[in-house]
């Protein structure tokens, strides 16, 4: 048996409690309730309370309360808050199948790869608070993986460099998607939009940034680039299709370096 031809109980005890239970390598409770809990159950029930209240609402007591049962019954099927945790993460990681475009579209593809990246901090705005503790090892967490991967098949890059640009596209949408949420609960606590944006403040800003102690700021805050205040005159998009723009110009530069550097060969 090869080094990766295991069983899936040893492969069960190389992995995080809460990631086997993921793949379904966790073993059934032995006593307690007749198993009247499924694990699909207590991961529904505490996003739920997530999505309503918060990641910092959610405890093994809560969770086994609105089940209506104790916190040592969830114990038996999830062994600590931290796998409910990764169970949580994988269980939001999904996304409709899309279909796969010709090679030559590789930049739409990263950028529907990135919104819907994106899209799971907006619709679970406690995604972004959930600590990054490694690697993904969730079965639907890796789905998002092997969708990066995929668009970048037929390049001419080794395994490295495509893990490297998957680890740099799925960094900034981390980004954009806590900056979208932090916007939402901004404005659902009674701000604005423009008010996060700093466009309220425009007139503000251009009397008190002055040249003197702000000489690189003093003409952005002027112009009103600075709070947005001229965006819609704006040819290159909002800041977060500009910075993706910015990126994807950056691999495609990376890939004409390495098509060139093999054609002189």
């Amino acid at each position: 048996m090869g080094k990766n031809e295991i069983t899936p109980d040893e492969a069960a005890k190389l992995l995080p409690a809460g990631a086997a239970l993921a793949w379904g390598l966790g073993k059934p409770p032995q006593r307690g309730p007749k198993r009247e809990m499924t694990i699909e159950q207590i991961v529904r029930t505490a996003i739920e309370i997530a999505d309503k209240d918060g990641l910092a609402a959610v405890s093994m007591n809560r969770v086994a309360s609105a089940l209506g049962f104790t916190a040592m019954s969830l114990y038996r099927y999830i062994p600590s808050k931290e796998d409910l945790l990764l169970l949580m993460q994988d269980a939001v990681s999904v996304f409709p199948a899309p279909t796969e475009r010709p090679a030559a579209e590789w930049r739409e593809s990263m950028r529907e790869y990135v919104a819907v990246n994106i899209d799971v901090f907006v619709k679970h705005p406690w995604f972004g608070d959930l600590p990054v503790s490694g690697v993904p090892l969730g079965p639907k967490t890796l789905k998002f993986v092997d969708w990066g991967l995929r668009i970048m098949r037929d390049m001419p890059l080794n395994e490295y460099e495509k893990m490297s640009f998957v680890l740099l596209v799925s960094g900034y949408a981390r980004s954009c998607g806590m900056i979208m949420r932090d916007m939402h609960r901004a404005i659902q606590a009674g701000s604005s939009e423009e008010a996060f944006s700093g466009l309220t403040y425009t007139t503000a800003l251009q009397a008190l940034v002055k040249p003197e102690a702000y000489p690189n700021l003093y003409p952005l805050v002027q112009s009103g680039a600075y709070t947005g205040e001229n965006e819609s005159e704006n040819t290159v998009g909002d800041d977060f299709d500009f910075g993706l723009e910015r990126i994807l110009d950056g691999i495609e530069q990376y890939l004409n370096r390495k098509r060139n550097h093999s054609a002189d060969k």
